[in-house]
């Protein structure tokens, strides 16, 4: 490990949100730009971290793994709250295969008016290409993507 964390906080043995949630006390306490390496061997983990990590601006890296299913997280208090762009209109497309999401959107999006933003959110393996894909081809600008929990995302289209 090439600098040594602020804190360690080792939640072996706790199963999920107890990881998550001790990690948010720690984390809130630190200066930004301190780290925390938080060791855990509950499976939701990760998707705690990272969806827990795109609503504060902090950061959520894995650092090893380690014997007995462990895994190190080596966490970094971010400057503050990251704010996703305001949607007009939201769309859930979680659980609906591909092409799905993509024709739905595009009937939303057909009956908004330029300049307003749709979110799509979708958990199918092929939007985030069929999405890149879209947008180059359409008057459409995709203002973000954020990956809310592994393999699942959420799409900011606005309308041209």
């Amino acid at each position: 490990m090439s600098t040594k964390p602020t804190v360690t906080l080792d939640m072996s043995g706790l199963s999920c949100p107890a990881p998550l949630i001790g990690a948010k006390k720690i984390v809130d306490d630190l200066e930004v730009g301190q780290t925390m390496l938080l060791i855990s061997d509950c499976p939701g983990t990760p998707d705690d971290l990272l969806a827990w990590a795109r609503q504060t601006g902090n950061e959520v890296a894995v650092k090893e793994k380690l014997e007995g299913g462990r895994t190190a997280y080596l966490v970094t208090r971010g400057s503050g709250k990251k704010s996703a762009p305001k949607a007009n209109v939201t769309l859930d497309m979680r659980g609906s295969t591909c092409p799905g999401p993509i024709l739905e959107a595009k009937k939303v999006l057909d009956g908004m008016k330029p300049g307003e933003i749709l979110m799509l959110a979708s958990n199918c393996p092929g939007t985030p290409g069929d999405v890149e894909a879209w947008v180059r081809n359409t008057p459409l600008e995709l203002v973000e993507r954020v990956e809310v929990a592994r393999g699942s995302y959420e799409f900011y289209l606005r309308k041209k």
